[in-house]
């Protein structure tokens, strides 16, 4: 028998990571989004005003993932819209982000966060 009612709902996208309110800090600057006021040490998140939440969540020993590869895999990454790639590579860049030397196609770039996350910029 199949249902056409939800089990969940998603509300928070986590990031590990080795300083949580460093990278929060980082993405709010891309983003736009407000730090939320319960914010502690060990967790960060940030208020989409939507449905979705990005967070972060501070990990000792922390590894940052290797792509491509699978020697530490990234297993997920953030796509963030721009109008401008140029544009937008600049202020990423500006903001702490380091361009990937693998470039695969050319609708997107690809970037890593300060704590070594990939994440692209999409047109």
């Amino acid at each position: 028998m199949t249902t056409n009612t939800p089990v969940a709902r998603l509300s928070c996208i986590a990031l590990d990571c080795p300083d949580a309110r460093s990278l929060a800090e980082f993405y709010a600057a891309i983003t736009g989004w407000p730090i939320s006021p319960e914010a502690d040490d060990d967790w960060v998140q940030l208020d989409s005003g939507g449905a979705v939440d990005l967070a972060f969540q501070q990990v000792d020993e922390y590894q940052p993932p290797r792509c491509p590869g699978q020697e530490s895999p990234q297993q997920a990454h953030l796509d963030l819209v721009v109008d401008d790639l140029d544009e937008g590579e600049r202020r990423v860049l500006a903001l702490g982000a380091t361009k990937h030397a693998v470039q695969p196609g050319t609708g997107f770039r690809v970037f890593l966060d300060p704590a070594g996350h990939p994440f692209c910029l999409v047109r």
